[in-house]
């Protein structure tokens, strides 16, 4: 066998025994290179777990904004129906008791007059 001896100390040469030192550090980076895939799956997962959450909050705030916007849109149309509602109620009451509102209406319109005076 051949060696030689270079300055720094270390063997060279032509020998079938691999650096003792390459082999450490070979075995620190796969060691490092597992710790990594570890983690990256570890995290992939806790991304895919948050990422199902979130869609599914959106889903549920958008489903919350479509039901509050047909609520909305329904609005207008009751609004429209309650003056005839009174108008019915209304009539209905002058029906049932047509007197009793004629005098309701003149004692109403008395106590205006009185009111307009002060």
């Amino acid at each position: 066998m051949d060696h030689t001896m270079p300055m720094d100390g270390s063997l060279t040469g032509s020998g079938s025994r691999a650096n003792p030192v390459s082999a450490k550090i070979e075995d620190a980076a796969q060691a490092v290179h597992q710790t990594t895939d570890k983690i990256a799956d570890k995290a992939t997962a806790q991304i895919d777990r948050l990422s199902g959450t979130a869609h599914r909050a959106v889903n549920s705030a958008a489903d919350a904004a479509s039901s509050t916007a047909e609520w909305v849109s329904a609005i207008p149309e009751q609004v429209k129906q309650v003056p005839a509602q009174l108008t019915e109620a209304a009539s209905a009451s002058i029906r049932a008791r047509p007197i009793a509102m004629v005098a309701g209406a003149l004692v109403i319109g008395y106590l205006l007059g009185r009111l307009g005076r002060l």
